[in-house]
């Protein structure tokens, strides 16, 4: 009795013609087309609408978007936006460290900082603020109930643009402070253990293995902490301080009695900044995501080689890649 081997699977047979290649159509979506067209039209539409309405003056927009007065306080609110996240990215570390410290005293300093600076707006804040110097005519440095060393006047000491980065940092850093913690509880707990028991420090750890892990995490919700940043630096008038952007604007509208132009020049130059930090933050997400879902397409399943055993028969069946197999 003849005994014929069937091929297994993944092997293809010596009479068995070569299949021909799919042809995929593409499937249409008339009603999605449709959609765009009258979207396009409609914004089509607006723009032609907004070049002829004489209430926005587009002369005027022309006129001050370069004007000196905005530029520099465009520079301004540029300087609140760094110097607030440095800040607030500093102490927002620290109190997230704080947050996940087993000592129960330092643990609930840290929550109620987040409980009063989240739960409260942060124009109230800022308004507090201006109203420092009402609350403490000076600023003492000694031992407490004890004569001080040094006084210092609080008006002389803090000024409206310090008093304003002041308060748009000390809020920022409760957010930030979330959003650290969030970043460092994402990375698996056996990654530092096996940092220590290769016999890294805390700080190597931390410097080679977590926070490269945890930024992944923590850079797409601090670039868009940076951008509310430099829109919210527009509630320091509250402080007040009136020589950013908005408040200069406004300040300019108030002598021409043309408030729309200048509310346009400021949004222009808003548009300007939050789209030179938008790319800041795409570029930045890819460099820490590199290595994390990676798709390689030229690498699929059906490429795979080896011996493989058949079901029914009693010797291994060979797989070949489909540019070897075709053939044989």
């Amino acid at each position: 009795m003849t005994t014929t081997n069937t091929p297994g699977a993944g092997a293809r047979s010596p009479q068995e013609p070569d299949s021909e290649p799919i042809k995929a159509i593409r499937l249409r979506h008339p009603w999605r087309m449709a959609f765009a067209v009258v979207l396009v039209v409609i914004f089509a539409l607006f723009v032609i609408d907004a070049a002829g309405r004489e209430a926005y003056d587009w002369p005027t927009v022309a006129k001050y978007v370069f004007d000196r007065r905005i530029s520099m306080a465009a520079f301004n609110t540029l300087q609140l936006t760094v110097y607030s996240m440095i800040i607030a990215i500093i102490l927002g570390v620290t109190l997230a460290i704080m947050r996940l410290s087993p000592n129960p005293v330092v643990k609930s300093v840290a929550w109620f900082y987040l409980w009063i600076f989240r739960g409260t707006p942060v124009y109230v804040q800022l308004v507090f603020w201006g109203l420092i110097a009402i609350i403490y005519q000076t600023i003492d440095i000694g031992i407490p109930f004890m004569e001080p060393w040094v006084s210092f006047d609080t008006k002389v000491a803090l000024n409206t643009f310090t008093l304003a980065i002041i308060g748009l940092s000390l809020n920022e850093a409760a957010y930030m402070a979330e959003i650290v913690r969030a970043g460092l509880l994402s990375v698996d707990r056996g990654q530092e253990e096996a940092a220590t028991a290769l016999g890294m420090s805390w700080f190597q750890t931390m410097r080679r293995v977590i926070i490269p892990q945890a930024m992944r995490v923590i850079i797409p919700p601090t670039g868009n902490e940076v951008i509310s940043m430099l829109k919210t630096t527009s509630l320091v008038t509250a402080v007040p301080f009136s020589l950013e952007l908005y408040g200069r604007s406004r300040d300019i509208s108030a002598e021409t009695f043309n408030p729309i132009p200048l509310l346009i020049v400021a949004s222009i130059w808003y548009l300007a900044f939050t789209s030179v930090l938008m790319i800041g933050q795409y570029f930045l997400e890819k460099r820490f995501a590199r290595g994390v879902g990676d798709r390689r397409p030229d690498r699929k399943g059906d490429d795979l080689t080896g011996v493989a055993p058949a079901v029914g028969v009693d010797k291994p069946t060979v797989v070949l890649p489909p540019n070897e197999s075709g053939g044989h």
